[in-house]
């Protein structure tokens, strides 16, 4: 008999792409326990890496509607 953890995966891995991608965001969030000053402590520091790397040309920018396009696919 299958246990309870491979019957989750199981069925998890019979969804739709878009259910799994959701399932792996709550299951990730779910991991981590952060404070809000730690959360925009990060996107701070994530936002000054960016900046950095467009600033020193190591970086390319993606043009937002490609980006919504790609997310929308991603979402069917």
């Amino acid at each position: 008999m299958a246990s309870k953890l491979e019957e989750i995966e199981s069925a998890a891995l019979r969804l739709e792409r878009s259910a799994r991608a959701r399932l792996v965001e709550k299951l990730l969030l779910s991991l981590e326990v952060h404070t809000e000053a730690e959360i925009e402590q990060r996107w701070a520091e994530e936002a000054a890496r960016r900046a950095r790397e467009m600033d020193a040309g190591t970086a390319v920018g993606i043009p937002s509607e490609q980006v919504f396009e790609s997310a929308r696919a991603l979402l069917k």
